[in-house]
């Protein structure tokens, strides 16, 4: 079909606070830099949810125009590619990359960022760079999402948002590495640095919160404290590596008062995996206030602002954020990749259901019923 428009299956959120649709829809063969993927698996992250409901959480590059086909967190081969694509091929196993690397912007050059700035007005407008769309259904126009719309059979993204990947690795795992587990992961091994014998406190024990816990145990981190109000969680957390889990709501006082105590003056390195400015501000608190880093992972919606008083930060506290876990696409997802295949990332643990992609919608009930950590979805 290379050349020519092919029909397939995506699930289309035609307005916000809907159901996914699952359409057939036709999506058009790949311009110059351009390449066409076909999805096996895509996972189900909680930045969907934000936008199938219209929610901007507040990131440039990740707003949802809607009719659109959402999804960012998926994985899949490369049916066919435009004219001057030289970094894939057909058939090549590749991981879509909702966060590009372009290698030649101002961000991208720079060795201690991973922000790369070519698509981001593309991908917040739902366009391909040309302005234009590669998605119609029933007449319509579709937007795409991120840059990437996974939750498509077949999807077509800039050549710089492809990365190819080992083809030994089990695509309904390694689509985690698209998203949710690299971005926790990546905060704590990558941009924290968290150090050998320190505390850490998680806040948030879903599929980011999880990988944050794994990223602190592999850096050698001594206690590792999960906080969440869902106690359900404790026991999968104490499995990726927890060393205690605390709900907030069993102390008549603050979490991060609690913390102090437990720590003898407070947490090396926290990390709030939610995306709420409450729970930043609780860990923010809960940081040493000499030589504590606060990492904000989640993602609070555009209104929401973070308010805590400047003296807090004198004596040495460090607050700072980290976006994809740091990592520099076009090599760091690859190394996860191998890592996987190693056996040294329980990518496949945060995984709850897996399910047809005609489920997607029931993916989305389990999220929000707190039932699951990752759902996957799978095309065949």
């Amino acid at each position: 079909m290379a050349g020519k428009p092919i029909k397939c299956r995506a699930a289309v959120a035609w307005e916000a606070g809907k159901p996914l649709s699952i359409e057939t829809i036709e999506v058009a063969p790949p311009k110059s830099k351009e390449v066409r993927v076909k999805i096996e698996a895509t996972g189900v992250c909680h930045t969907d949810l934000h936008m199938k409901n219209g929610v901007d959480p507040g990131v440039t590059a990740a707003k949802a125009n809607f009719p659109c086909i959402l999804g960012h967190e998926g994985a899949g081969v490369v049916e066919s590619v435009g004219n001057e694509v030289t970094k894939v091929k057909p058939g090549d196993h590749v991981i879509p990359l909702w966060l590009p690397e372009c290698g030649e912007c101002p961000t991208c050059r720079r060795p201690d960022s991973n922000i790369c700035s070519q698509l981001s007005d593309s991908q917040a407008r739902g366009v391909m760079p040309d302005g234009t769309t590669r998605f119609s259904c029933k007449g319509k126009q579709i937007h795409h999402f991120m840059g990437t719309s996974t939750f498509s059979e077949y999807t077509v993204l800039p050549d710089i948002a492809v990365v190819k990947v080992n083809p030994k690795a089990a695509m309904t795992d390694i689509c985690l590495i698209g998203c949710g587990f690299t971005t926790g992961y990546g905060a704590a091994a990558n941009s924290a640095k968290v150090k050998p014998g320190s505390t850490t406190a998680v806040w948030g024990l879903g599929g980011v919160g999880l990988s944050a816990i794994v990223g602190c145990k592999d850096s050698g981190a001594s206690r590792i404290i999960g906080i969440d109000l869902n106690p359900d969680k404790f026991e999968k957390a104490k499995h990726f590596g927890c060393t205690e889990c605390l709900n907030p709501a069993d102390f008549d006082r603050p979490i991060e008062e609690v913390l102090h105590e437990m720590t003898g003056g407070g947490v090396d390195f926290t990390f709030e995996c939610i995306g709420n400015v409450k729970t930043m501000r609780s860990a923010f608190e809960a940081s040493h206030p000499v030589w504590g880093v606060t990492m904000i992972v989640g993602v609070a919606t555009a209104d929401d602002q973070l308010v805590f008083p400047p003296y807090k930060l004198l004596l040495g506290r460090t607050l700072k954020g980290s976006f994809f876990g740091g990592y520099k696409s076009n090599v760091g997802i690859p190394q996860l990749v191998d890592s996987y295949l190693e056996g040294r990332l329980p990518v496949a643990e945060l995984i709850t259901h897996t399910m047809a992609f005609e489920e997607i919608n029931k993916a989305f009930d389990l999220m929000i019923e707190g039932k699951s950590i990752r759902s996957v979805v799978k095309f065949n």
